[in-house]
């Protein structure tokens, strides 16, 4: 049974907190580990060494910076099966998902790597009679980031990685459900020659995160989750005056269009539907059928529904593993029952799903919808599960439409061979992340990833240049030498001559 504590200041911290989470593989059902809940002693501690650590780290050489996370990168190229398979026995994703995910986490890293290119200004000779003046970024302090549970190597790294680059010292307060992946990438960043104090991880819940979001030394503060809390972070921490990027939820919709390619759509469908569970912020939960493909698109989706492989995520032959917990479980159970008592067409049932060995375990089926309608639940709310709801719309514009007036606007796409239609639909959709013909728009990370509406609160985006914006300070310097000073005082705002 493995005990998870804090890493504070370069090494595991052993907290005198008396409370603890449990931590289950979801596959069995099982209790596997027990994580330690920071206390207000602990938070301190993680604060204190980090204030500590940030002068010398904010001094240090942005190449110096860059050198120590190329070392942090071949040591997750070394570690990356054991990063997945740890991911995989507490989350539950199957081993490949796992392994992408800790990629697209690296690909942060390979980013992050050209920060000295990054962090150049600008500079204006002359601006006015022998006066030149430059801008220069320089790093914010501490920063926070709070990560969810369903990418806890892949989010941490979309905030820890740039602002540590930046010349900034993190601490990381992970989801408590799967803590162990955090916990390892704290080690690497060890091991790769990070000063202690740079980066720390303080584990527990909401306790532990009001402190961090209210102290008054933390300049910063990243969250990925769901609205509700987001929107919580947000206006707390911006009320104790930190720079907030604040991630939320999301209802993704596919457009399809008549024309469009079917065996594209369907693997679209099934991949970003059902990849993870549906336990993806830009998961596809709506395909919006338009004109006449609607009877064409059920036909072909229905089966490739009823045939998906469910089991543990170690098993090579599976695509789609458990939920996270047996309370989720639950919960996305709920949303199909009140989609049937609504009136939408439950076409596949994963409820019943058995699986024999892992009786216990936290395992639905894949769910399709069809005929549901903008006033459903299953339509209005995040369901964060295997649940796919089939819209049907005559026209473009009224599915342009039905995708502009939900609340959320995380990530869209459509299916179309009309280049006049998919130009369109990408110019007029309020969305933030937007694919045509590509099942899930997650930016590289040398763009930036962020919705609009509901779906983030804030001005930055994460990862790329927003994500160097967000965490650095912009300082202007207009700068005159003694040769050539003006006589005299002027009373007047200056202005260049």
């Amino acid at each position: 049974m493995k005990k998870i504590n804090q890493f504070i200041n370069g090494k595991e911290h052993l907290s005198k907190s008396s409370r603890f989470g449990d931590i289950f593989n979801p596959a069995k059902g099982e209790k596997i580990g027990e994580v330690s809940f920071a206390n207000k002693d602990d938070v301190q501690l993680a604060i204190d060494s980090a204030r500590a650590a940030f002068p010398s780290w904010a001094q240090t050489p942005p190449l110096t910076r860059s050198r120590i996370l190329f070392k942090f990168k071949e040591l997750i190229l070394r570690d990356m099966d054991k990063l997945a398979l740890e991911l995989t026995n507490e989350h539950g994703k199957i081993l490949s998902d796992s392994t992408g995910s800790v990629t697209r986490g690296m690909e942060v890293v390979e980013f992050a790597c050209g920060i000295p290119h990054l962090l150049k200004g600008e500079f204006s000779e002359n601006v006015g009679s022998a006066i030149d003046s430059w801008s220069i970024r320089q790093p914010l302090g501490i920063s926070v980031g709070i990560s969810p549970f369903n990418f806890p190597a892949m989010v941490p790294m979309w905030m820890f990685v740039i602002s540590i680059a930046c010349g900034n010292c993190f601490i990381l307060k992970p989801s408590e459900k799967d803590p162990s992946v955090p916990m390892m990438l704290a080690e690497l960043l060890k091991e790769a020659g990070l000063p202690d104090g740079v980066f720390n991880v303080i584990n527990g819940d909401k306790e532990a995160v009001d402190l961090l979001i209210t102290d008054p030394h933390i300049e910063s503060v990243s969250f990925v989750g769901s609205t509700p809390v987001a929107e919580y972070i947000y206006h707390t921490s911006s009320k104790h005056n930190k720079r907030v990027q604040s991630l939320g939820g999301a209802k993704n919709h596919m457009v399809v269009m008549p024309d469009a390619d079917l065996d594209q759509v369907i693997d679209g469908l099934i991949g970003a539907g059902y990849g993870s569970a549906g336990e993806r912020c830009m998961a596809l939960s709506v395909a919006v059928a338009v004109g006449d493909v609607g009877d064409r698109l059920i036909e072909k989706l229905t089966p490739r529904v009823q045939s998906l492989k469910v089991g543990p995520g170690t098993d090579p032959e599976v695509e789609m593993g458990p939920l996270i917990s047996k309370v989720h479980l639950q919960k996305v159970q709920s949303y199909v029952d009140k989609g049937v008592s609504e009136g939408a067409d439950l076409l596949v049932d994963g409820r019943s799903i058995a699986l024999q060995g892992y009786e216990d375990g936290y395992f639905i089926g894949g769910c399709l919808f069809d005929n549901v309608k903008q006033d459903m639940t299953i339509y209005k709310e995040e369901i964060f599960g295997p649940v796919l709801s089939v819209v049907r719309q005559q026209s473009f514009d009224d599915a342009l439409n039905l995708i502009n007036d939900h609340e959320f606007g995380n990530g869209t796409t459509i299916y179309t061979r009309d280049g006049d239609t998919a130009r369109s639909f990408t110019n007029q959709c309020k969305i933030g992340m937007v694919g045509v013909n590509v099942p899930i728009p997650v930016p590289m990370a040398f763009h930036s990833f962020g919705g609009w509406k509901r779906s983030l609160f804030g001005d930055h985006a994460m990862h790329g240049m927003d994500g160097v914006r967000f965490f650095t300070k912009l300082k202007t310097i207009t700068s005159r030498w003694p040769t050539g000073i003006r006589k005299g005082a002027e009373f007047i705002i200056p202005t260049m001559k």
